[in-house]
């Protein structure tokens, strides 16, 4: 029996799906999984599964390599012939589910995890995107057999814009997140608010700048921690621009790393503002850890807080009503464990990978 994972970036597939990746294997199955490069092939590889690169822009506009990409794609399934496939993010699902389904593959799943740009931002490009992105979504699920959804919002909306038949949505707790991996860290001494993200404005980075620019201004020791990349890309902001927040010492930035849980155990309170999330991975990682978050009222964010039990959920794009949150725990230190432990307790309820992951095998078929 083979099972076939297409990704869109090779990290996303050992570092969100190796443990689906290894329980898929433990049930007899050979796991195939397909990238755009070549990158960080061998943890992939160490999860006990098959590697086969296949070159694709995730934020690309070029037809053209698109078209080459679903061409490799059912090259690849006529040739492995799997019985069943599962496809995350944009472009995998749209061209994997179209080649799938050209390849004659008996059980196609396509897993939805987040909207993206295209359906956060209100700009010109983006609208047009979204009606493209419509177009293609409707063809390529109409392929699928069964498509899953990390949140209502994102299902009710797919189904409401006739992108999908309700008949064949499923709904999962996010990816999951593993409490071997993530477990309850110290808290630092220090109120340290920290957010882990690409420095997106649709992940609100501007809305966490600004509410620490607010908090540093009555609480100066108070310490902002921010982990991602800046990248030149469609909704990023510019480096020049968080250069003027590090500069002034508002927040210290931090590149990418393999090794995120000791920013966690650097922190008191996990905030992500974001526009909307399929269910955010870093906001069940940091509740693994016992810390209360700050989100957004946003579809994805709002499934992980229980609002005033283990943190608060905040109006998108709100900055002020952000930093009054920010400012109720540098003035109630003592709410700080209590909270996080109801997130602890949140997380191992409701989004352990061991649950997550039996719902998904049980809608992949396998």
């Amino acid at each position: 029996m083979k099972f076939v994972l297409i990704s869109p970036k090779n990290r996303t597939a050992y570092n969100f799906r190796g443990d689906l990746i290894k329980l898929i294997i433990s049930k007899g199955y050979e796991v195939i999984v397909t990238g755009p490069n070549r990158e960080n092939v061998e943890k992939i590889e160490a999860l006990g599964a098959r590697f086969v690169e296949i070159p694709m822009n995730k934020n690309g506009l070029n037809p053209i390599k698109d078209m080459e990409y679903q061409k490799a794609l059912k090259e690849l399934l006529v040739k492995e012939r799997p019985d069943a496939i599962l496809s995350y993010t944009a472009k995998p699902v749209i061209y994997g589910s179209i080649s799938a389904k050209q390849a004659g593959v008996k059980s196609v799943t396509a897993m939805i995890t987040g909207l993206g740009y295209a359906f956060t931002s209100q700009t010109k490009k983006a609208k047009v995107i979204r009606i493209i992105m419509s177009m293609l979504y409707k063809k390529a699920l109409g392929k699928a057999d069964t498509v899953i959804f990390q949140n209502p919002d994102d299902m009710k909306q797919f189904v409401s814009l006739g992108l999908v038949k309700e008949e064949k949505c499923k709904l999962v707790a996010g990816s999951g997140v593993n409490t071997e991996r993530f477990h309850p860290l110290p808290y630092p001494e220090k109120t340290t608010f920290f957010m882990l993200s690409r420095v997106m404005n649709s992940k609100g980075i501007r809305e966490y700048l600004e509410a620490a620019k607010i908090v540093k201004e009555k609480y100066p020791d108070t310490r902002f921690m921010l982990l991602g990349a800046c990248e030149r890309i469609q909704d990023s902001i510019g480096p020049q621009e968080l250069k003027q927040y590090i500069d002034s010492g508002i927040i210290e930035h931090f590149g990418e790393t393999e090794n995120v849980p000791p920013y966690y155990g650097e922190c008191s309170v996990y905030v992500l503002p974001s526009y909307r999330e399929g269910t955010p991975r870093t906001i069940l990682e940091a509740m693994a850890t016992a810390r209360p978050i700050i989100t957004t009222d946003a579809p994805g964010c709002r499934e992980t807080v229980k609002d005033g039990e283990n943190g608060f959920l905040v109006p998108v794009k709100d900055a002020k009503a952000l930093s009054e949150k920010m400012i109720w725990f540098a003035e109630h230190p003592e709410k700080i464990e209590e909270m996080g432990k109801k997130s602890l307790e949140y997380c191992m309820e409701k989004f352990e990978v061991g649950k997550v992951n039996s719902d998904m095998i049980k809608y992949c078929n396998i």
